[in-house]
Protein backbone atom coordinates (compact mmCIF):
# COMPACT_ATOMS: atom_id res chain seq x y z
CA UNK A 1 0.00 0.00 0.00
CA UNK A 2 2.86 2.01 0.46
CA UNK A 3 4.64 2.18 -2.19
CA UNK A 4 1.06 2.75 -4.36
CA UNK A 5 0.53 5.93 -2.56
CA UNK A 6 3.93 6.96 -3.26
CA UNK A 7 3.63 6.32 -6.14
CA UNK A 8 0.46 8.26 -6.44
CA UNK A 9 2.39 11.08 -4.71
CA UNK A 10 4.91 11.21 -7.49
CA UNK A 11 2.53 11.21 -10.15
CA UNK A 12 0.82 14.40 -8.38
CA UNK A 13 3.81 16.17 -7.71
CA UNK A 14 4.96 15.87 -11.51
CA UNK A 15 1.07 16.93 -12.44
CA UNK A 16 1.49 20.24 -10.65
CA UNK A 17 3.81 21.38 -13.70
CA UNK A 18 0.60 20.60 -15.37
CA UNK A 19 -2.37 21.88 -13.87
CA UNK A 20 -4.61 24.08 -15.69
CA UNK A 21 -4.96 26.82 -13.09
CA UNK A 22 -3.45 28.10 -9.87
CA UNK A 23 -6.17 26.20 -7.50
CA UNK A 24 -5.65 23.14 -9.35
CA UNK A 25 -2.28 23.16 -8.85
CA UNK A 26 -2.84 23.99 -5.10
CA UNK A 27 -4.79 20.73 -4.48
CA UNK A 28 -2.16 18.56 -6.21
CA UNK A 29 0.18 19.39 -4.49
CA UNK A 30 -1.91 19.42 -1.07
CA UNK A 31 -2.29 15.90 -2.41
CA UNK A 32 1.55 15.18 -2.83
CA UNK A 33 2.02 16.31 0.94
CA UNK A 34 -1.08 13.67 2.44
CA UNK A 35 0.36 11.13 -0.29
CA UNK A 36 3.71 11.60 0.97
CA UNK A 37 2.94 11.34 4.73
CA UNK A 38 0.28 8.67 4.12
CA UNK A 39 3.24 6.70 2.19
CA UNK A 40 4.99 6.76 5.72
CA UNK A 41 2.28 6.15 7.56
CA UNK A 42 1.67 2.73 5.20
CA UNK A 43 5.19 1.50 6.04
CA UNK A 44 5.27 2.36 9.41
CA UNK A 45 2.80 0.22 10.49
CA UNK A 46 3.63 -2.42 8.19
CA UNK A 47 6.44 -2.93 10.04
CA UNK A 48 4.86 -2.59 13.69
CA UNK A 49 2.46 -5.11 12.43
CA UNK A 50 5.26 -7.33 11.28
CA UNK A 51 7.07 -7.07 14.77
CA UNK A 52 3.82 -7.20 16.79
CA UNK A 53 2.32 -10.53 15.23
CA UNK A 54 5.39 -11.82 15.36
CA UNK A 55 6.18 -12.31 12.04
CA UNK A 56 9.14 -10.08 11.29
CA UNK A 57 11.24 -12.00 9.32
CA UNK A 58 14.56 -11.55 6.95
CA UNK A 59 12.20 -12.43 3.68
CA UNK A 60 9.50 -9.58 5.35
CA UNK A 61 12.26 -7.62 5.33
CA UNK A 62 13.66 -8.01 1.65
CA UNK A 63 10.12 -7.18 0.87
CA UNK A 64 9.82 -4.03 2.42
CA UNK A 65 13.10 -2.77 1.02
CA UNK A 66 12.59 -2.98 -2.73
CA UNK A 67 8.69 -1.10 -2.32
CA UNK A 68 10.61 1.54 0.12
CA UNK A 69 12.94 1.94 -2.94
CA UNK A 70 10.29 2.47 -5.43
CA UNK A 71 8.30 5.06 -3.33
CA UNK A 72 11.22 7.36 -2.76
CA UNK A 73 11.86 7.33 -5.95
CA UNK A 74 8.60 8.16 -7.62
CA UNK A 75 8.46 10.88 -4.72
CA UNK A 76 12.02 12.25 -5.61
CA UNK A 77 11.70 11.93 -9.12
CA UNK A 78 8.47 13.39 -9.15
CA UNK A 79 9.47 16.66 -7.08
CA UNK A 80 12.04 16.70 -9.95
CA UNK A 81 9.25 17.07 -12.75
CA UNK A 82 6.86 19.59 -10.27
CA UNK A 83 6.00 22.83 -11.29
CA UNK A 84 8.87 25.14 -11.45
CA UNK A 85 11.57 22.31 -10.42
CA UNK A 86 14.34 20.94 -12.27
CA UNK A 87 14.28 17.42 -13.42
CA UNK A 88 18.17 16.32 -13.40
CA UNK A 89 18.15 17.24 -9.31
CA UNK A 90 15.08 14.82 -9.00
CA UNK A 91 16.97 12.06 -10.41
CA UNK A 92 20.41 13.05 -8.63
CA UNK A 93 18.47 13.23 -5.16
CA UNK A 94 16.74 9.74 -6.29
CA UNK A 95 20.24 8.16 -6.67
CA UNK A 96 21.51 9.08 -3.60
CA UNK A 97 18.45 8.76 -1.71
CA UNK A 98 18.67 4.72 -2.98
CA UNK A 99 22.29 5.05 -2.40
CA UNK A 100 21.50 5.38 1.15
CA UNK A 101 19.87 2.85 1.45
CA UNK A 102 22.27 0.64 -0.01
CA UNK A 103 25.35 1.70 1.91
CA UNK A 104 22.87 0.50 4.94
CA UNK A 105 22.35 -2.62 3.36
CA UNK A 106 26.00 -3.54 2.70
CA UNK A 107 26.82 -2.70 6.34
CA UNK A 108 24.21 -4.54 7.72
CA UNK A 109 25.38 -7.67 5.48
CA UNK A 110 28.95 -7.14 6.85
CA UNK A 111 28.16 -7.31 10.30
CA UNK A 112 27.11 -3.76 11.09
CA UNK A 113 24.36 -2.32 12.93
CA UNK A 114 21.04 -1.66 10.69
CA UNK A 115 22.16 2.09 10.49
CA UNK A 116 19.09 4.87 9.82
CA UNK A 117 21.26 7.57 11.02
CA UNK A 118 20.83 10.83 8.91
CA UNK A 119 21.03 13.69 8.20
CA UNK A 120 19.12 12.78 5.51
CA UNK A 121 17.42 8.96 6.08
CA UNK A 122 13.82 8.64 4.48
CA UNK A 123 11.92 10.58 7.09
CA UNK A 124 14.22 13.28 6.86
CA UNK A 125 13.71 13.43 2.86
CA UNK A 126 10.42 13.14 2.97
CA UNK A 127 9.39 15.64 5.44
CA UNK A 128 11.70 17.79 3.25
CA UNK A 129 9.61 17.31 0.26
CA UNK A 130 6.30 17.14 2.33
CA UNK A 131 7.05 20.93 4.01
CA UNK A 132 7.89 21.92 0.33
CA UNK A 133 4.58 20.94 -0.94
CA UNK A 134 2.66 22.26 1.78
CA UNK A 135 4.63 25.94 0.77
CA UNK A 136 3.61 25.39 -2.30
CA UNK A 137 0.19 24.93 -1.67
CA UNK A 138 -0.41 27.32 0.85
CA UNK A 139 1.90 29.96 -0.08
CA UNK A 140 1.06 33.06 -2.15
CA UNK A 141 2.59 32.54 -5.95
CA UNK A 142 4.71 35.90 -5.13
CA UNK A 143 5.52 34.40 -1.86
CA UNK A 144 6.99 31.37 -3.36
CA UNK A 145 10.92 32.08 -2.78
CA UNK A 146 13.12 31.47 -6.35
CA UNK A 147 16.78 32.09 -6.38
CA UNK A 148 18.21 32.31 -9.92
CA UNK A 149 16.29 29.32 -11.74
CA UNK A 150 16.32 27.28 -8.04
CA UNK A 151 12.62 27.64 -7.10
CA UNK A 152 11.08 26.06 -3.78
CA UNK A 153 10.88 21.97 -4.99
CA UNK A 154 14.51 22.54 -6.38
CA UNK A 155 15.70 23.78 -3.03
CA UNK A 156 14.18 21.12 -1.21
CA UNK A 157 16.16 18.54 -4.13
CA UNK A 158 19.26 20.41 -3.47
CA UNK A 159 18.87 19.77 0.28
CA UNK A 160 18.07 16.27 0.19
CA UNK A 161 21.47 15.74 -2.04
CA UNK A 162 23.42 17.37 0.08
CA UNK A 163 22.21 15.68 3.07
CA UNK A 164 22.25 12.56 1.40
CA UNK A 165 25.49 12.98 0.84
CA UNK A 166 26.76 13.92 4.28
CA UNK A 167 24.75 10.84 5.92
CA UNK A 168 26.70 8.45 3.10
CA UNK A 169 29.48 9.57 4.56
CA UNK A 170 28.38 9.53 7.83
CA UNK A 171 27.51 5.80 7.88
CA UNK A 172 30.22 5.13 5.50
CA UNK A 173 32.47 6.04 8.43
CA UNK A 174 30.88 3.69 10.93
CA UNK A 175 30.36 0.76 8.93
CA UNK A 176 34.44 1.09 8.44
CA UNK A 177 34.69 2.33 12.12
CA UNK A 178 32.56 -1.46 12.91
CA UNK A 179 34.66 -3.34 10.34
CA UNK A 180 38.02 -2.90 11.41
CA UNK A 181 36.84 -2.95 14.93
CA UNK A 182 35.99 -6.59 14.04
CA UNK A 183 39.40 -7.70 12.55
Amino acid sequence: MGMLVGVIAGLLLAGTRFAADDSAQRALWLMAAAGIQLRLLANMLDGMVAIASQKASRLGELYNELPDRVSDAAVIIGSGYAFSSLPMLGYIAACLAILTAYVRAVGKANGAANLFIGPMAKPHRMFVLTVAALLMALLPQNWRPVWGSFSLPSFALAIIIIGSLVTIIRRLRMIVRHLKAAL
